[in-house]
This record gives structure tokens, C-alpha cells and sequence, in this order.
């Protein structure tokens, strides 16, 4: 991976320049890659006949086999090399990101955030759509400028050296970056890890931030956030609904979460994710929302999708391009430190006071209400229940998500 400076001397010496990124990876530690793959030592096959262990081995085998042979990193590069990459130093670290100006008139600036086990591979099938949307069946006056950064931790920005990169942490950093680009009136956009951020950004609530858009709730009522939190009794009020979304988040976290509470608690201890190429796959895989799959019929995903949805549009190449960027870049254990570092409460509250807009996808851990939407964002100005799409749908589903932030951000539009 390489970097580029900006011309002249000042700005290359000046911390705040905004540096070019060019990503080339050498062909020895592509080579490396194909042989740790190859190098595997296997487990016995699982002893049942369907996910409830975790990823089939027959499954993973397959994936690997096409991982060492015929999977092509250098696609997932020239992709990347056609956008536009920078990196620019912000609280001693270096925050990578890629940044594609519309070509029409007064387009609104979006920051849009991913989330793990994302990468800002989620988001670039989004760029298009979203910076020219005559293309795609979109008009003019919804184009969008668009940001997106890689997390500190994760792909191709700098690694923390010490504690304190936490959502609210990340959240000031984009409020900086943006300041740096100088856009004076932007909005913001996230789920998953990505969510939290753009839940923090919202709460702080610079002045050029006007609104946010979301696709996975963490702001839920403070009943709703104690009953899944806490164990403890539901409210009395819920609707036939919202008892589903919360029999749903509860029986994520009882029976799928157990990753995101040892990366929240020992993230060093995961040291295989730097070791073992198929051992980080299956990690970063292993998500399911609780429906366990026959193993025969599992193909290899980002997330089992939710009963009676269809699978995720997602290609292998898909998935593979999403691991091998974890890989490359060593980013399995500092990336899972973003789960420790954050210390608030992933399902309450937020105090957010700007206008927020929502899409709940049906393929998502779960689907909240209009209520509680309206209950954890006092500004809620969009609400819509797509009908497709999942957790990671930016990335199976560019053209409806995009769809979602012209419409949620529609009223915005000077």
C-alpha cells in the first residue's frame, strides 16, 4: 500500500494536508497469502447438520480453495484506484478515506461510515448512484458529494497506539475532516459500527451537520434499550411488531453476539485473526441473526439472512474482496478493539437533536417501529420499510440505497 504526498514541500510537512493514496499491494504478500491459505490445518467436520456450530467446514473449504486458485486481489485494486483516495493526519493519526465531488450543481455533502465486519468496500457501489444520479434514474438536484473514511483500526487508516478511539472519539475526527474539506453544510450517514458514529456525530451536533440518515436503530426508547440490556420485562405496550423486534435483538444477543462480547472484552486474545487467512474468513463470516441454515445449502456470506428473505446480494469475489483488505492490511485484532473501546450503551437513549431519517431493511437483526423511531430521534423526518436488503445493504442493494438517502434527505435540498 502506498501513499502519495502533495506537491510542494509546505504541504507536505503541514499535518493537516490532505495527501493523496494510491493502494498497490506487492505481489509477495499476495503470493504469502495463497500459501497460509494452502498451509491450512482443518478441523474435523462439524457434528451437525446445519450452522449451529458456525461456518460449515465444507463451506469454508470451498471458499478457500477459490481464494488460493482463482480469486483476483488486483480487481479489488484497480476498483479502489479509480475513486479518488486520500489520507490526512488527524489526532496523530492518519484517517484514509475516499472523497468523489459530484459533477452537478450544489449537491449535498454526505459522510457515510461503515461498519464491521465492513470496510468502505460496503459503501462504493453507493458512489455512482449518489454522485450522479441522472445515471442511474435519479435526478440532478439529488446528487450528492460523498465521503467515506475507513475507521481508525480498520482497513487502510492508522491503527490506535493508545486507548480512547471510541465512537464519540471517531465521531469529532469526521466533524474535523469535514471542517478540512471545507464543507460548511453536509449530512451524515451509518449503520452497524458506523451507526454509533453517526448516532455521536448527531449528538454532537456541529453546526454544519444537518441531518443523519440511519439504517440499523441504536437510539431505542430507554423501556425498549432495558428490557434487552438488562433481561428484564418488556413493556406493557408493545404491539405485536415491536414484541417481535425485541424477541428478535434478544435472541441475537443470546444465541449469534458471543463475537461482539469477546472483541468487546478481549480483543488481544483473537490473535489467529493475524495468524491465519481462513481463520480471519471465518470470522469475519461467522454473523448469523439466529435462523440456522441447513449446512449443505450454505453459501458462503457476510450474514445468514434472515428466514424467508433472500439471500444477500453478494458475490463471493464480494465477500473475499471484504477479507482480503482485513488481511493485507492486519486489521482483525484492531479493528475488533473498536467493540472494546466503546463504552456507552449500544441500544438507549442518545439526546440526538438534529433531523434524523430511517430505512429498516427486512434482512436486518431486526426491524424496529415507527415508534421507536420516533421516541429515540425527537426530529425524525423520514421513515420507510424497504422491501429488500439486509445488514449489509449498501452493498447488496446500492440503487434502493441510495434510493433511501435521496428520499430521506430530499427536504434538505436548498
Amino acid at each position: 500500500m502506498t501513499s502519495a504526498p502533495q506537491q510542494g514541500s509546505n504541504q507536505s510537512a503541514d499535518k493537516n494536508a490532505i495527501r493523496p493514496f494510491h493502494v498497490n499491494v506487492p505481489e509477495a504478500e499476495l503470493t504469502e497469502l495463497r500459501r497460509r491459505i494452502a498451509a491450512t490445518r482443518w478441523p474435523e467436520k462439524e457434528t451437525v447438520s446445519d450452522t449451529s456450530q458456525g461456518v460449515p467446514l465444507a463451506a469454508l473449504q470451498d471458499l478457500a480453495r477459490y481464494w488460493a486458485t482463482d480469486y483476483d486481489w488486483r480487481r479489488c485494486e484497480a476498483r479502489l484506484n479509480a475513486l479518488p483516495q486520500f489520507t490526512t493526519e488527524i489526532d496523530g493519526l492518519d484517517i484514509h478515506f475516499i472523497h468523489v465531488r459530484s459533477k452537478h450543481k450544489g449537491a449535498l455533502p454526505v459522510i457515510v461510515t461503515h461498519g464491521w465486519p465492513g470496510s468502505i468496500l460496503e459503501q462504493i457501489k453507493l458512489v455512482g448512484p449518489l454522485t450522479d444520479p441522472t445515471a442511474f434514474g435519479g435526478r440532478a438536484e439529488d446528487a450528492f458529494d460523498v465521503v467515506i473514511p475507513s475507521i481508525p483500526g480498520y482497513g487502510f487508516s492508522g491503527k490506535p497506539t493508545a486507548t480512547g478511539w471510541d465512537p464519540v472519539h471517531i465521531a469529532r475526527a469526521w466533524i474535523v475532516l469535514m471542517r478540512r474539506l471545507g464543507y460548511t453544510r453536509y449530512v451524515a450517514q451509518g449503520g452497524d459500527v458506523g451507526g454509533l458514529i453517526t448516532d455521536a456525530m448527531a449528538v454532537e451536533a456541529p453546526a454544519e451537520l444537518v441531518a443523519m440518515h440511519t439504517n440499523f436503530l441504536f437510539a431505542l426508547p430507554e423501556d425498549v434499550s432495558n428490557a434487552i440490556q438488562s433481561g428484564g420485562p418488556a413493556p406493557s405496550d408493545l404491539s405485536d411488531l415491536e414484541r417481535r423486534a425485541l424477541d428478535k435483538l434478544k435472541g441475537f444477543f443470546a444465541k449469534n453476539a458471543s463475537y461482539a462480547f469477546e472483541m468487546a472484552t478481549r480483543p488481544q486474545t483473537l490473535y489467529g485473526l493475524a495468524d491465519s487467512p481462513v481463520g480471519l474468513a471465518a470470522w469475519l463470516i461467522d454473523h448469523g441473526d439466529g435462523d440456522d441454515q441447513p449446512a449443505a445449502t450454505v453459501r458462503v456470506a457476510m450474514r445468514t439472512p434472515t428466514k424467508g428473505q433472500p439471500p444477500e446480494r453478494l458475490t463471493r469475489d464480494d465477500v473475499l474482496d471484504n477479507i482480503t483488505l482485513y488481511w493485507l492490511t492486519n486489521t482483525g485484532i484492531s479493528s475488533a478493539r473498536s467493540y472494546w473501546e466503546n463504552k456507552t450503551s449500544w441500544f438507549g437513549p442518545k439526546n440526538v437533536s438534529i433531523p434524523v431519517a430511517v430505512t429498516v431493511f427486512p434482512g436486518e437483526v431486526y426491524q424496529p417501529s415507527r415508534r421507536w423511531a420516533e421516541r429515540g430521534y425527537r426530529k425524525l423526518m423520514y421513515f420507510h420499510e424497504a422491501d429488500k436488503g439486509g445488514h449489509f445493504a449498501a452493498w447488496e442493494e446500492p440503487l434502493l440505497f441510495a434510493s433511501e438517502m435521496r428520499a430521506g434527505f430530499r427536504s434538505l435540498r436548498k
